[in-house]
């Protein structure tokens, strides 16, 4: 990635203010960087990265922070609106977030997501488009989180991996799983194009 385009991401990222909003709920709570990295399992310079828009934080680690926050993801993406029961999201107003160059782990996510359905706030699901990168067995990046998730494989070859399993899901794949499991993601052979839905229970 060149330092065009590495700039033009993190426009992208910083568009969104997720940093900005992690940081104001995070003062409205009266919680500092420790208190949220002791809940979260993140370290302080993962966070304190996060909050200054630096990084693109995987879907995992979002949901972390956001319970940490008392929060759904959906937070961050917009803010909620009154009675809001039904909403649609062309295909051109998705919320895209990408990886970012960076040695941090947090920031070099190794895909970029868009969240689907962002407009509706209380959700129990959080369903994305994901484009996951091909990256070597030893970097692949482990997070689990409280509920489930589902993967459907829109293109490509993808690798699941858990502590005592590897699967490989090709075009037309699915997979359900608990994701309180530790498990890691990465394309096989190109870039895996992926639905993502992830359900955090309340």
């Amino acid at each position: 990635m060149n330092k065009l385009q590495d700039a033009d991401i993190r426009k992208e990222v910083a568009a969104l203010n997720i940093g900005r909003q992690i940081r104001q709920l995070r003062f409205q709570r009266g919680m500092t960087l420790k208190e949220v990295s002791e809940i979260t399992g993140l370290s302080k310079p993962s966070l304190s990265q996060i909050e200054n828009n630096d990084g693109a934080p995987p879907i995992a680690t979002l949901i972390k922070i956001a319970t940490a926050l008392g929060v759904k993801i959906g937070h961050f993406f917009k803010e909620p609106e009154a009675s809001q029961r039904l909403v649609v999201v062309r295909r051109d107003e998705r919320h895209r977030l990408n990886r970012l160059s960076h040695e941090d782990q947090y920031a070099a996510i190794g895909y970029w997501y868009e969240s689907l359905a962002y407009p509706m706030v209380e959700k129990n699901m959080e369903p994305f488009i994901a484009e996951i990168a091909p990256r070597d067995e030893g970097d692949i990046l482990f997070n689990q989180h409280r509920g489930e998730e589902f993967i459907f494989v829109m293109d490509g070859t993808l690798e699941f991996r858990s502590p005592d399993q590897t699967i490989l899901l090709h075009k037309g794949d699915s997979l359900y799983f608990d994701a309180e499991i530790s498990h890691g993601l990465r394309g096989i052979g190109g870039i895996a194009r992926v639905l993502v839905v992830v359900y955090v229970p309340q």
